[in-house]
């Protein structure tokens, strides 16, 4: 996965405090990290350990990349 900013390499704690509104991104494809206590994963790790299909990843991957895009990101 590529993400913009080389978000994928931050920790998913990290990326909800600075971007909640990717949190509500992965929601809707049913990825539940975002409430995680601990949230040490990484974005990257989160998308792809979910066993969603390429399609899938893709998608979430240009929705985030499109997200931060709007931020000018």
């Amino acid at each position: 996965m590529n993400f913009n900013n080389k978000l994928g390499d931050q920790a998913i704690q990290d990326v909800m405090q600075t971007y909640p509104e990717i949190g509500e991104i992965l929601v809707r494809y049913d990825i539940g990290c975002v409430t995680c206590k601990v949230g040490i994963c990484l974005l990257k790790d989160v998308v792809s350990i979910h066993g969603l299909s390429k399609e899938d990843e893709a998608k979430i991957e240009l929705e985030i990349n499109e997200c931060l895009a709007k931020k000018g990101e």
